[in-house]
């Protein structure tokens, strides 16, 4: 996908990508022998900076791309990063900012999930995510991103693909939840548990210790991630299927992943009782 992208380039936009494209300007190869469609200064320009571009794309440079594509199209990095791809979700306390703090992230490689908890392993994050060039997730942006940052005081590969507005701009709208039924992927017996939920979860493992308990939170919070694979191939099909060059693009492979923890399903159904009774 990269090297039919022009819209890191200076000068160049979405939207004179597209006539670029239209033109019949598929690729940074036929960029360089394409003139008189811009001025020869602003062609040179863009030409040098191609040339940069295939150095960097060669030396699996994803922050490169990430500081020159607009965020919308961060998506287009990938196919080209994919085994270099972190997808995460963070569980909290809730209790709002300033008192609230991590109780667990999730995170999924494409082929397996690791789990942090407060208390136990989450400092582990730190050095695990240094691993990986592009983060996936569903409202990171505004939210697990700057947390994970700002309570950890680390910092997060800044290319990054929020699935909350890709998904919109492909007709899935709403939560996570939603998007997820809309493409018919379920969670089983964590069909119907959400946020609050987890936050539940936490206090009672608090209050009891009950391993079953955390392990429930855990397996919630590795759900949120599983899905993510899926629903960015989804959103990337289908912004490909109106290119002139979506024959061309391969996509990764996206198989499904065991989650690794098992939630207590009667302690669910319990809690669920409970729970929705107070809503």
């Amino acid at each position: 996908m990269l090297p039919n992208t022009f819209c890191h380039l200076p000068g160049i936009g979405v939207r004179t990508e597209e006539k670029l494209w239209a033109a019949g300007v598929l690729d940074w190869d036929a960029f360089t022998q394409a003139h008189g469609l811009m001025t020869p200064h602003r062609h040179a320009q863009a030409a040098a900076l191609i040339d940069e571009s295939r150095e960097r794309l060669a030396a699996g440079d994803a922050e490169f791309f990430a500081a020159r594509l607009p965020a919308q199209e961060h998506w287009r990095l990938w196919p080209h990063f994919a085994q270099a791809t972190a997808y995460i979700d963070i569980e909290t306390t809730g209790l709002g900012r300033g008192l609230d703090h991590i109780t667990s992230i999730a995170l999924f490689d494409g082929t397996s999930v690791r789990t942090y908890v407060h208390g136990r392993n989450l400092e582990r994050f730190e050095d695990d995510i240094r691993a990986y060039k592009l983060l996936v997730t569903f409202n990171g942006k505004a939210f697990d991103a700057p947390f994970i940052e700002r309570e950890m005081r680390i910092t997060l590969p800044k290319a990054h693909v929020d699935l909350r507005y890709l998904l919109k701009r492909v007709g899935l709208s709403g939560g996570l939840k939603r998007c997820e039924k809309a493409l018919g992927l379920g969670r089983d017996e964590l069909d119907g548990v959400d946020g609050y939920f987890a936050v539940l979860l936490w206090k009672r493992f608090l209050d009891t210790r009950d391993e079953r308990v955390l392990e429930t939170m855990l397996a919630y919070n590795a759900e949120d991630v599983l899905s993510l694979a899926p629903l960015l191939r989804h959103a990337a099909e289908k912004l490909l299927c109106g290119s002139p060059f979506a024959a061309r693009v391969a996509l990764p492979d996206c198989p499904p992943c065991q989650n690794p923890h098992e939630p207590d399903v009667a302690l669910v159904r319990r809690m669920k009782g409970i729970y929705f009774r107070g809503r």
